[in-house]
């Protein structure tokens, strides 16, 4: 193993980011954005994964008055916080994975900040196994196109594979790339999980077939 990565939290099984810091209303160029790509009504249903104590549903309900929002998070205490201050319209579950969620059943995901290990930064690895693999990336945003309704927009900010090499990519265009100064410092690496030299700064992506 690679000297560096001994220094790595490990995440629990099933997670890719073992840290759970969070803000209010952290991405508001995002969120601007997604109220401009997304309706907003009662029939909008928007997904949170990886909510942590629950700031991104408390901002979405901000930009989405009128949305179903749901979150989950694979921590049991996250997702209690979430529910003791969940505001109207907002639901919440224990779950690592999208794998218990019907099939074309939300407008947009929102994943910010997750399928990510923020030590890998850090320490600036060159590998990232074997604590994220892209094989578990890959695996949970094909669930999430499962997920996404046709025209449905996947919002995936600071993670540390690119979409575009996903086995789901073909099914998906470009909506909308990161300003370059909202950029965070991250690292990104390929399908064979060696690091990359540019980060991509593609943060949208829209479902076909609507």
């Amino acid at each position: 193993m690679n000297r560096v990565l001994r220094h790595l939290v490990r995440p629990r099984a099933g997670q890719f980011q073992p840290y759970t810091h969070t803000e209010p209303d952290r991405y508001p160029w995002l969120f601007r954005f997604a109220a401009e790509a997304v309706a907003d009504g009662p029939g909008t249903r928007l997904l949170s994964f990886g909510c942590s104590k629950g700031d991104e549903v408390l901002a979405l309900r901000k930009y989405f008055p009128h949305a179903a929002i749901k979150g989950i998070d694979i921590g049991w205490r996250n997702i209690a916080r979430c529910r003791a201050r969940a505001p109207r319209g907002c639901e919440f579950s224990v779950a690592s994975d999208t794998k218990g969620e019907p099939p074309e059943s939300y407008d947009a995901i929102f994943c910010l900040a997750v399928l990510c290990h923020g030590d890998l930064t850090k320490f600036a690895a060159e590998s990232c196994e074997p604590f994220v693999r892209f094989a578990d990336f890959d695996a949970t945003v094909g669930d999430f196109a499962r997920c996404l309704k046709p025209g449905g927009v996947l919002f995936l900010h600071t993670a540390n594979f690119r979409f575009g090499d996903s086995s789901a990519a073909d099914g998906f265009e470009v909506l909308f790339e990161a300003p370059r100064e909202e950029m965070a410092p991250d690292v990104q690496f390929g399908r064979d999980n060696r690091r990359l030299d540019e980060v991509c700064r593609a943060v949208a992506f829209r479902k076909k077939g609507a």
